[in-house]
This record gives structure tokens, C-alpha cells and sequence, in this order.
């Protein structure tokens, strides 16, 4: 199996709901759900990769309170690298709604102070060569945003392939950030994106000419992938090629980090060195496998079993 490793957003996600209709401000409402744990598209993956039982490597940094100590040890040694940044730890407030959506508030805290240094002190560039890196959260990491080029000059020497997840821009997709997003990724492998992102970076309505249009602003063979949600996902590969797969239909309870669970099934089943109809697949089942059951599952044993080398 190839290596694999996860850099960016890690922080603290406390999730309420449901809630409908939205409450009028000034008064309370009683929720059926609580939940407090870790969030962040780097954190969603790394849990959904320990629960399959995938080895990988974590780099991310933490606030320095009682968040910040909780986060590290819930990766345990994967964590004991971690920089810890003067900043209160990031926090999300998600409150869910009763069609499985979501409404999230979240404090900057200690995530813009994210590093290209952070990464490296984590990271041996020798031992993940041949692998896959999943870069995530580049509109919160704000200083190592700013460091990208060094980041890909650095994964280039070791031959790292990097799969990219921007997240949603919290300004919108605006034409500075749409160009930015270009040349991110005309440094990668891999785009993961979901079905609005992919649509509105390429300025197309279809998915599938969306997904070709972005790929064209990358490296030759590079594959492009998009999370459709119920519907699926496709994606066209490196050599061009359109594949696309249908997802499981499951009851949902919580879809919050759906996609980032989707991208760890994923790049697994790549690193496995499957083929892409089968990573798709794989991503889409973890994916379903999660947003449909709580505490959530992963499916560990049969995905590592499916996955075994």
C-alpha cells in the first residue's frame, strides 16, 4: 500500500440538532442530539482512515487550551508533533436540521496560524515518496496557504501526489478565489470537490463538463473527482476517461464531514492501487456507511479486509 498522510484543518466540532423551524432570537429550544467531537476536513478524514484501519500520518496544529489538548489526545501519537499555537482552539458550532443538512458557526481560532513549518515537523518527505497527501481546508489555513508553492515544491522533491480539498471559500467563489483554486491545482494530482464547488469553479451547470474543464488547469493524468451526494460520484481519470457510480440509499442522520470521509475511502482504495470505479465505489460506500449511522461506523473490518494489499 502506498503512504498515505492528511495536512490541514483539525478543530472541534459541537454538533446540535435537530432543529425546525429555525428559533426566534431571544428564546431557547430543547434538542434531541449532542455531540461533541473532533471536526475539520483533516480531522473527518483521519477518523474515517483510523476506523478502517488504514495506516497514515497526520499534520495539523492545535489551539493551547483544553481543546487543544483534547484534539491532541484523541490521535494519540499521531499528535505528538503538533505545534501549539497561542490562539484558542478553532470551534465549530454545527446545528443540524431535520433533511440531515447543516448550519455551522465557527470561530478563526487557531487554524490561520497553520504552517508550511507545522507540516514539516510532522511530516518526513523520504517516507511518504510514492504516496498520496490530502491538503485540506485552504481557505482557513491562512499562513500555510500563503506557503503553497513551497508546499508543492516540497512534494514534488519527494514525489508526493497531492489530492486537493479546498472546502468552500468563506467569501463565496469569487474570481480571486476561483483563480487561486487554478493554480493550487495546477500543482496537484488529485481535485476532490463536491458538485456546487466543481460547477461554480468551472462556471458550467454539468458536472461531467466541469469536471473536464477543471482538469484541464491541471498536470497531465491528473484525475478529478466529484461528490454528488445521493447521486453518487464521478470522476474523470487520468486518462481521461468519464466514470461515475451510484451511491447506497440509507437512511440519513448526520451528513456533516460527508465528503471528507468520502475523500479517506478513496484515496485507500488508490493507494491500494485499485481501479478508479472501484476507489469511487469505495468512497462513496464509506461515506453512505457514515452519514447513516451513530455513533458513526465506518465499516473498519470489511473495508480493510476489501482493501488488504
Amino acid at each position: 500500500m502506498r503512504p498515505l498522510a492528511v495536512i490541514g484543518n483539525v478543530n472541534i466540532d459541537l454538533i446540535l440538532g435537530p432543529a425546525a423551524p429555525w428559533p426566534k432570537a431571544g428564546t431557547e429550544i430543547i434538542v434531541d442530539h449532542d455531540e461533541l467531537r473532533v471536526g475539520g476536513a483533516a480531522g473527518n478524514s483521519a477518523l474515517a482512515w483510523n476506523g478502517l484501519g488504514v495506516e497514515f500520518e497526520i499534520a495539523a496544529n492545535v489551539g493551547n487550551d483544553q481543546f487543544g489538548r483534547w484534539l491532541s489526545e484523541a490521535f494519540a501519537k499521531r499528535s505528538a508533533k503538533w505545534p501549539v499555537r497561542a490562539e484558542q482552539t478553532t470551534l465549530s458550532v454545527g446545528i443540524t436540521h431535520p433533511d440531515g443538512e447543516r448550519t455551522f458557526f465557527t470561530t478563526r481560532g487557531h487554524l490561520p496560524r497553520f504552517s508550511l513549518a507545522d507540516v514539516l515537523a510532522v511530516l518526513d518527505g523520504a517516507k511518504l515518496s510514492g504516496g498520496y497527501a490530502l491538503l485540506c481546508g485552504s481557505f482557513l489555513t491562512d499562513d500555510l496557504t500563503r506557503q503553497y508553492d513551497a508546499f508543492f515544491n516540497w512534494a514534488d522533491q519527494h514525489k508526493i501526489a497531492v489530492a486537493l480539498d479546498t472546502g468552500w471559500p468563506l467569501d463565496g467563489w469569487t474570481s480571486d478565489n476561483c483563480d487561486a483554486t487554478r493554480r493550487w491545482l495546477s500543482r496537484c494530482a488529485i481535485a476532490l470537490l463536491n458538485e456546487v464547488e466543481s460547477t461554480t469553479l468551472a462556471g458550467l451547470d454539468d458536472p461531467v463538463e466541469a469536471a473536464i474543464e477543471i482538469r484541464s488547469h491541471m498536470p497531465d493524468g491528473a484525475i478529478v473527482v466529484v461528490k454528488r451526494g445521493p447521486d453518487g460520484a464521478l470522476a474523470i481519470g487520468a486518462d481521461g476517461q468519464n466514470i461515475s457510480v451510484t451511491a447506497p440509499s440509507v437512511k440519513v442522520v448526520d451528513t456533516i464531514g460527508a465528503g471528507d470521509v468520502f475523500n479517506a475511502g478513496f484515496l485507500a482504495a488508490l493507494a491500494q492501487e485499485r481501479s478508479l470505479a472501484d476507489c469511487l465505489a469505495a468512497g462513496t460506500e464509506v461515506a453512505s456507511r457514515a452519514i447513516s449511522t451513530l455513533p458513526r461506523n465506518y465499516g473498519g473490518q470489511s473495508m480493510s479486509e476489501e482493501t488488504a494489499p
